[in-house]
């Protein structure tokens, strides 16, 4: 349920406003050097204080509890540990008979019988990508020359950078944008990757799509293929090591990597969580009625996201890496 790969194992626990979220990271191999220090950039990019994001604000110190002695992995399961330290729980009650539209709050009920924990989303929260991350912090040392990078293309339609009058308005109507978001893996060597199911885009789409708020994983031209001709889509060959004049198919053929850039974009959703009023099912009164949302959340999402696409793309890498080891 919370685990992600074969032989680089993640899996996720906590929730928002519970005492903490971790990572459990298994098959990082031994003698790779780890210490609380190398989590620190990731974590401060993914970090809030920028406009349009969250006014809750953590210290995100990293506890590594097991897997880690004198400074490298022992080989056993790493897992990492984060407290919670600044909750407002009292903000989320009246989501357990008015739950938001667009958020989990009506499918988990739903699906665990009303034991999930509603406070701040619960296990279903952005707050969980905090672990995400630090477990990306340890696939990117496994990946050698393999570089990811992720950038913002776009806020609510705007091109990055160009976005502040659309982010300041969504703010000023108490409401939220989304954003595009495109990952680039340099020095990608060729043969990463199966035939169909567990083809690199396969693996990477999964994760990615674990992140929440993401919506559509596109590479290469994506479906912009679908109105090319073949001639126009093919990347023609044009060295022995399989580099092509062009980079259509984002790096990937047949499910493996052919030694080009991988190339995918992300499109993530508008925060589900606005403070405008909206009109939807109140299971209280049994009827349609106002909801007014409290609490603390990112007016675009988007902003912090970056990071965390590099992560999961990270994690499914490396577990494809030590596939092909085998």
């Amino acid at each position: 349920m919370n685990t992600f790969g074969r032989k680089f194992r993640v899996s996720l626990f906590g929730e928002s406003h519970g005492a903490c979220v971790g990572a459990c990271v298994d098959g990082c191999p031994a003698g790779t050097p780890l210490q609380p220090s190398d989590f620190t950039l990731d974590l401060q990019r993914r970090q809030s204080g920028a406009r349009g994001t969250t006014a809750r604000a953590e210290r995100d110190v990293p506890e590594l509890l097991s897997g880690v002695f004198e400074g490298k992995a022992t080989g056993a399961p790493i897992a990492i540990l984060f407290r919670n330290e600044n909750t407002r729980s009292g903000d989320y009650a009246e989501l357990l008979s008015h739950p938001r539209p667009g958020h989990a709050d009506f499918v988990a009920a739903h699906k665990f019988g009303g034991h999930a924990d509603y406070r701040g989303g619960g296990h279903f929260s952005g707050r969980l990508t905090l672990a995400l991350v630090a477990a990306g912090v340890i696939a990117k040392k496994l990946l050698g020359s393999a570089t990811v990078t992720s950038t913002i293309l776009e806020i609510g339609g705007a091109k990055y950078g160009a976005h502040s009058a659309a982010l300041e308005e969504a703010i000023a109507g108490g409401d939220s944008l989304g954003g595009l978001l495109e990952c680039v893996v340099g020095n990608m060597p060729v043969g990463w990757g199966e035939p169909f199911f567990d083809s690199v885009e396969s693996l990477v789409s999964h994760i990615v799509f674990a992140i929440p708020g993401v919506r559509g994983v596109a590479f290469g031209s994506g479906f912009a293929a679908a109105q090319q001709k073949g001639s126009e889509h093919n990347d023609p060959i044009v060295s022995p090591c399989g580099k092509t004049k062009t980079n259509h198919a984002g790096g990937v053929n047949g499910g493996i990597s052919n030694g080009n850039d991988l190339v995918f974009r992300v499109a993530v959703k508008p925060t589900a969580s606005i403070s405008a009023p909206q009109q939807t099912f109140d299971f209280g009164k049994d009827r349609v009625g106002e909801l007014r949302i409290r609490g603390r959340h990112d007016a675009c999402i988007a902003l912090r996201a970056p990071v965390v696409v590099e992560a999961a793309t990270a994690i499914a890498l490396a577990d494809l890496m030590l596939l092909q080891a085998r």
